[in-house]
């Protein structure tokens, strides 16, 4: 039987299958194998950490999707996907890590009976978990198909959120502010940054009220001083020090969902240079806040917020947003969309974005960023209510 606590309305399933499948007869697309594990919960429900093995969803024309994965996660799929029992298939535990079969040949197996065989057929192939060991297997054992490139098909149908995904977003984003409060009050001088992430995972995982805090897709990132000129570092068991500023990349989750919000604190009496920087940001994030509107275009925002930097004396290049929704490690972005120059993809309302307008110096690092809502009419909305400031603690 269909699983019994589905995050989300059958007909809510219903609409996007219809999405995935409008676009595969645009490809012409006989079939299409989903790998990426946000793409399989998006279309499915399934939920569970299994994605270090080879899974997935195959999707045909006319018939209910196909869970296919490791023999022993059956059950999970079947405690969390819509489909028939009938629809969810394992294999063996002798594919799993073996140098004399792959998983593959499994699937090209069922891909045959479904009478798929000779098709075209669509794959992820530029996508963290899927590898190219699993698509010469499948070239291999199916010779007469025709293997197509399907990179972000169902990722683009994800862009345009329904109400029930932002209600999730919106819970993700309380859980997101929780974090960035409780940062606050306890970072210090002397603080260890591995006991001030204790108390930031375990507010993620309380969560608030009616939203209990799921596992984010990434890590905490909050380097300080010199270190927070590079945008991606963790943590140590090195304590805060005054006369350093720290940014907090964080982000709560509610059911895979994400609200990722930034904050960056100075512990002491910050440099000048520091708050002229806050200043620009700030007014640049404001400026691409004002154009994120539906009908503008994804460089818009990008234009708007590297020009306002600019007369500040700041150059900044490259990509300062992407969209956000349901994701699985080790990514919560999207990976269709950028704020950047030239990106010009409309934007439509029911879009959501992290507007990520970072700035990593050569010896310093500022992070003030939102979660935003593309509206039916007006400027974007910031889905977290927290000052856009530089905070800074004696």
């Amino acid at each position: 039987m269909p699983a019994a606590n589905l995050p989300f309305s059958k007909a809510e399933y219903d609409r996007r299958l219809a999405l995935v499948r409008a676009e595969m007869e645009t490809r012409g697309l006989d079939a299409l194998f989903v790998q990426d594990p946000s793409n399989m919960a998006w279309i499915t429900g399934y939920d569970g950490w299994s994605f270090y093995v080879h899974q997935g969803v195959l999707i045909l024309p006319g018939a209910s999707p196909v869970w296919w994965g490791r023999g022993i996660d059956r059950k999970g799929a079947l405690k969390t996907v819509w489909m028939e029992d009938d629809n969810i298939r394992g294999y063996s535990d002798d594919y799993i890590q073996s140098s004399e079969r792959h998983p593959m040949q499994d699937l090209a197996a069922l891909l045959r009976e479904t009478s798929v065989g000779s098709g075209r057929i669509g794959l992820e192939l530029d996508n963290y978990y899927f590898s190219a060991k699993a698509y010469l297997t499948l070239r291999e054992e199916l010779p007469d198909a025709t293997l197509i490139d399907a990179t972000a098909l169902v990722n683009w149908q994800r862009g345009v959120k329904s109400a029930e995904e932002i209600a999730f977003i919106r819970r993700a984003a309380r859980i997101s502010e929780k974090l960035v409060d409780g940062v606050l009050e306890r970072v210090e001088p002397g603080l260890a940054k591995n006991e001030l992430v204790a108390e930031i995972y375990a507010d993620a995982i309380r969560g608030v009220d009616d939203a209990w805090g799921d596992y984010p897709a990434i890590v905490p990132m909050l380097p300080s001083g010199s270190d927070a000129s590079a945008p991606h570092l963790t943590w140590d068991d090195r304590p805060f020090e005054s006369g350093e500023a720290t940014f907090f990349e964080l982000s709560g989750c509610y059911r895979r969902y994400h609200a990722p919000f930034c904050r960056t604190v100075f512990l002491g009496k910050p440099p000048q240079h520091l708050l002229d920087a806050e200043k620009a940001l700030v007014e640049g994030l404001e400026a691409g806040l004002e154009v994120a509107r539906a009908g503008a275009r994804a460089g818009d925002v990008a234009r708007a917020l590297f020009g306002s930097l600019e007369k500040a004396g700041i150059k900044k290049d490259g990509r300062c947003g992407y969209p956000i929704g349901i994701s699985y490690p080790p990514d919560w972005g999207e990976r269709t969309i950028s704020f950047r120059p030239s990106d010009e993809t409309e934007l439509k309302a029911g879009m959501t974005f992290h507007f990520m307008p970072g700035l990593w110096m050569d010896d310093w690092g500022l992070e003030i960023t939102e979660s935003i809502l593309i509206r039916e009419t007006g400027p974007a909305e910031c889905l977290c209510d927290r000052p856009r400031q530089l905070f800074v603690k004696d």
